[in-house]
């Protein structure tokens, strides 16, 4: 089963290994689509909505489907009849290759969890990250679901399998039908052999990650304009300092560049305080022009923002100091889950800066079934731009150049009810909004 969230999706795979389980659920609901996705001023209609989905997981290994049919009962005066949603089936109609249209059908494939020695996935991914994240963090594919489902892949594979714990590699892609976000870091533990304490954990490693399509309008729909690929490359360091029941600590280093010469750096430190509280300091010195974690978890709705930015301000030598702070909570077994991140500079942005230049702050709140009775809530809310109007507290709450997800979920014994809303501003063509409501039943 997966449950979309604008920037999260939840789905049976990240339940804990078991030997063998099958699930399957049927759903049922409404869904306002566009009438033609090939047109961006196309009208919205709703549709009916069938969704079949079975999943099957057999200890590391786990595979989950997302069958989907929309559709609309024409009763009366003659037109008795179904009418599905061609798009749904037929690639021209949907303006996607062969590959983007069939390829979402499978919900996810996976092996092993994101750390293991070896893990592998296909599908949805909201968590894409290489490395501490400086290059790319928490890059997520799901940002245009309902209504489109992208496929991507990660394979990680660690010395650690095969007893050689010296070299490992992490690779990424945004969508397979594509290729057009792609990522690799390769590391090393150079001192592992040894019998240091700490140091024999330190881990060198270094990234590539590229965009060959940065002014895709919103990586699904083909409407692109040529451009060049931007490519950020770099080198970091990881260290764990401390690991005990009280507190969970690491430090680490970036160095990183991209397109015109523009780089950055960070130091910082992240874990986690007394087994609940996750945390992540940073300090960041950045060139003219640089754009730290370029590829995060709205770049595909902001992609083109980006590449502007990095196209048309000026790359100079004088730099200066950033700052990201991490800060949240997990409680009672995880059923309340809840963290914000916050990143901007120490000096004043610009009269007309771009999307660098001013604050940005990334919160998630999830709420587990069992606690509130049949009831669970996930929910997403990012903002860029904070203080671009010269009135920071109103930049925060409002919804221009924001990212909203909401999902509520009622369950009741085997039916549950989902409300699915989310909303994002598109510089493009203003405020867009999907929702859906939906019945399941799960067998």
């Amino acid at each position: 089963m997966l449950l979309a969230l604008g920037a999260t999706a939840f789905s049976a795979e990240d339940a804990k290994d078991s030997p063998f389980g099958f699930g399957f659920q049927l759903g049922l609901g409404t869904e306002t689509l566009s009438a033609d996705p090939t047109n961006a001023a196309s009208s919205m209609v709703t549709f009916q909505k069938l969704a079949l989905q079975p999943d099957i997981s057999f200890g590391k290994f786990g595979l989950g489907l997302d069958i989907t049919v929309h559709f609309n009962l024409k009763l009366g005066s003659g037109g008795e009849g179904v009418e599905f949603y061609q798009p749904d089936w037929i690639p021209e109609k949907a303006g996607k290759s062969f590959l983007e249209l069939y390829l979402p059908k499978i919900a996810y494939v996976r092996w092993g969890q994101k750390g293991e020695p070896l893990f592998a996935k296909l599908g949805s991914f909201d968590d894409g990250t290489l490395g501490n994240g400086f290059i790319m963090g928490n890059y997520s594919n799901t940002r245009f679901l309902p209504t489109t489902r992208i496929f991507g892949a990660a394979l990680d594979l660690d010395g650690k399998l095969f007893n050689f714990p010296i070299v490992g590699i992490e690779t990424f892609v945004g969508n397979l039908a594509r290729f057009d976000l792609i990522g690799t870091r390769i590391y090393v533990r150079p001192l592992t052999f040894t019998e240091l304490p700490i140091l024999k954990e330190l881990q060198v490693g270094a990234t590539v990650a590229a965009d060959r399509d940065p002014q895709l309008y919103d990586g699904i729909d083909g409407n692109d304009a040529d451009s060049d690929s931007v490519a950020v490359f770099g080198g970091d360091l990881r260290l764990p300092i401390i690991a005990n029941s009280m507190v969970v600590m690491a430090a680490f280093g970036d160095v990183a560049f991209q397109n015109g010469g523009r780089w950055g750096s960070a130091v910082g430190v992240g874990g986690q305080f007394f087994s609940f509280m996750p945390y992540t300091a940073q300090i960041r010195l950045l060139g003219s022009g640089f754009i730290p974690t370029y590829f995060d978890g709205s770049y595909d709705l902001f992609r083109s923002l980006k590449y502007a930015s990095i196209t048309t301000t000026p790359s100079s030598s004088d730099p200066s100091f950033g700052w990201l702070a991490r800060l949240g909570f997990s409680l009672i077994n995880n059923l309340v889950i809840f963290s914000v991140t916050a990143d901007g500079s120490f000096k004043a942005p610009p009269a007309n800066g771009g999307i660098n230049d001013y604050p940005h702050i990334r919160g998630v709140f999830t709420l587990g079934e069992g606690l509130l009775a049949g009831f669970s809530i996930d929910a997403l809310y990012e903002k860029y731009f904070l203080g671009s109007t010269g009135d920071f507290w109103g930049d925060l709450v409002s919804a221009q150049n924001a990212v909203i997800g909401a999902k509520v979920n009622y369950r009741t014994g085997p039916a549950m009810l989902s409300l699915l809303y989310n909303l994002y501003y598109d510089p493009t063509s203003g405020f867009i909004v999907t929702s859906s409501l939906m019945s399941s039943i799960r067998f």
